[in-house]
C-alpha cells in the first residue's frame, strides 16, 4: 500500500454523482490519492487540510459555482493546481478561471487519456511526480541494470556476489521491489561503486 504522504492528492468537486464515480475510479487506478465531493462549501473545508496538489472543479454547480468556488479556493490556498472542466465553456468563464490562476480548463465530455496528459503537465509544471517512490524505485533499477552490463556481470554472478537471491535482484532492477539499504549496501560492494550512485540524478 502506498503511503499517503507520497502520493498525489487530487480533490473532485462536482455536482454529478456519477462523473464523481467515474474519475475516482480512474485516477485511483493511475495511483493518486482521490477524494470527491458533490458540494462546494464541503469542499473549502477538505482544501484547508492541505492534503491536496490538485483540484478539479466543475463550473455549474449549484449554490456556489466553480468560479466562486475557485475565488474562494484562492484565499485559502493560492498554490493549489487547479483545472476547471464544463460542459458549457464560454470566453467569459475561461477569462475568469485564468484570472484566477487556472492551470487549464476542460470541456466535457473528456477522452481520459487526453484528461491523464493534462494531469501530468500540471504536476510536471508544479515539480510533482505522480509517485515519487516508485519513480525511485525505476531509477535505482535502471541505474543497478546498467552497472551490472557495463561490468559484464550476469544476475547468477551478482547474486553469488550478494548472498542475494536471482530473483529478487531482478525485481529490483525491473523496479518490481524496493531493496533495503542491506541489499543495495550489497548491491554497491558487488558493482565496485558508492550505493550513493545507484540513486543516479533522483
Amino acid at each position: 500500500m502506498t503511503n499517503l504522504t507520497t502520493q498525489v492528492g487530487i480533490l473532485i468537486v462536482d455536482d454529478d454523482r456519477e462523473i464523481c464515480d467515474y474519475m475516482e475510479t480512474f485516477l485511483s487506478r493511475d495511483g493518486f490519492y482521490v477524494k470527491t465531493m458533490t458540494s462546494s462549501e464541503a469542499a473549502l473545508e477538505e482544501v484547508k487540510t492541505g492534503r491536496y496538489h490538485l483540484a478539479i472543479l466543475d463550473l455549474m454547480m449549484p449554490k456556489m459555482d466553480g468560479i466562486e468556488l475557485l475565488r474562494h479556493i484562492r484565499k485559502i490556498d493560492d498554490d493549489l493546481a487547479v483545472i476547471i472542466f464544463t460542459g458549457y465553456p464560454s470566453l467569459e468563464t475561461a477569462v475568469a478561471s485564468l484570472k484566477l490562476d487556472v492551470v487549464d480548463y476542460i470541456k466535457k465530455p473528456f477522452n481520459p487519456d487526453e484528461f491523464r496528459d493534462v494531469i501530468d503537465r500540471v504536476l510536471k509544471r508544479k515539480g510533482l511526480a505522480r509517485n515519487p517512490e516508485e519513480q525511485l524505485h525505476k531509477v535505482i533499477g535502471s541505474t543497478i541494470r546498467a552497472l551490472r552490463k557495463e561490468r559484464a556481470l550476469t544476475l547468477k554472478q551478482m547474486a553469488r556476489r550478494t548472498s542475494l537471491s536471482v530473483s529478487l535482484l531482478s525485481q529490483i532492477e525491473r523496479a518490481e521491489s524496493s531493496a533495503s539499504i542491506s541489499s543495495l549496501y550489497k548491491i554497491a560492494v558487488a558493482l565496485d561503486t558508492k550505493i550513493t550512485q545507484l540513486f543516479g540524478n533522483f
